[in-house]
């Protein structure tokens, strides 16, 4: 099928397999590795990106489903005048280590503050961290982060 959409303010016209997963599709088609595949089963949330103003789990999307869709992955938060409000408050709180969770998390967290609804305390900030998984860091200085920010 022909799959047309918008990704991070770019449109893309493509032909795609029906079964081709989306993160699969911006990985290899788009050249945007970024997106990270881990459990390649939805749990991990490495792979997190908005589509059309939500968070989503592209390993557990299918390419033709973002249609007509805008699809934002890590690689839109950092403009030409540098990175991210939200980028620069995990590297103040070195909140990543190795970095394979960081654009999941931080796709995650960016769908939530366009929402208008930044976590207002430390538990609220972990249940929001609680969906993606790290390894390396014990989550302390992604929830500085996410506080200093403020709602």
């Amino acid at each position: 099928m022909i799959l047309r959409c918008t990704v991070n303010g770019e449109r893309v016209e493509a032909e795609v397999a029906p079964r081709l997963l989306l993160v699969d599709f911006i990985r290899h088609a788009l050249k945007l590795t970024g997106t990270h595949v881990g459990c390649e089963s939805g749990i991990c949330g490495s792979c997190t990106v908005i589509v059309d103003r939500a968070p989503v789990r592209s390993c557990l999307m299918f390419a033709a489903q973002a249609d007509g869709s805008e699809v934002r992955t890590v690689e839109s938060l950092a403009t030409d005048n540098g990175l991210s409000p939200l980028q620069l408050a995990f590297s103040r709180h070195h909140a990543l280590q190795c970095g394979f969770c960081t654009p999941g998390i931080l796709m995650t967290l960016q769908a939530v503050r366009e929402r208008n609804a930044w976590p207002r305390s430390e538990q609220e900030a972990r249940e929001l961290l609680s969906g993606n998984l790290c390894r390396c860091t014990g989550y302390q200085g992604m929830v500085d982060a996410i506080l200093e920010l403020g709602p």
